[in-house]
């Protein structure tokens, strides 16, 4: 397995704070107020990453281009049903680190255009980097925000620089 980004200590906790705009609240709460920013801004696609925030975005009818889970919410092993997608992709990716597989199946993923899973042995968190890093501009990413609600990252030039930056700060590693 090629790590491509590792973590550093000082990105762990900054991390933890939203990358974009947070909802907060219980799934209801959450999808009601992510529908009427969907209406008025009116991305290009959205994109998912993890189980939870995955399965009410598909609750609720919004089907995102791109969803990236690894069958985990919060270290529990869950197995939530899966609506049908025109693709599932598989990748290894450890806690802490970004491997060059789950970058190359992002981006086959969104430059296919179908309606994909990319099924993540491993944790899927970082890849919230690579999916706004690789996505449309203007499209959404949504992911979720423990014990608070959902995070919502516009794709905008700006925001691809940022994180540009941040994987520039992760250490590269060479195995």
């Amino acid at each position: 397995m090629c790590i491509a980004y590792t973590l550093t200590p000082r990105l762990r906790v900054f991390l933890k704070d939203p990358l974009g705009v947070l909802i907060e609240g219980p799934p209801h709460e959450t999808m009601t107020k992510f529908a009427v920013l969907l209406g008025a801004e009116r991305p290009v696609d959205v994109i998912s990453v993890g189980d939870v925030v995955t399965q009410n975005l598909h609750a609720w009818g919004v089907n995102p281009l791109l969803s990236v889970i690894d069958n985990v919410s919060l270290r529990d092993n869950i197995l939530l049903p899966q609506p049908p997608v025109e693709k599932t992709l598989y990748a290894k990716n450890p806690s802490g680190g970004i491997t060059l597989q789950a970058i190359l199946a992002i981006k086959a993923a969104l430059r296919s255009g179908l309606h994909t899973h990319i099924v993540v042995e491993g944790e899927e968190d970082l890849l919230t980097l690579i999916a706004v890093l690789y996505a449309p501009l203007n499209a959404f990413i949504v992911y979720g925000q423990p014990y608070c609600g959902i995070v919502v990252v516009k794709a905008t030039s700006e925001k691809k620089a940022q994180i540009k930056e941040l994987l520039n700060e992760m250490k590269i590693s060479k195995s």
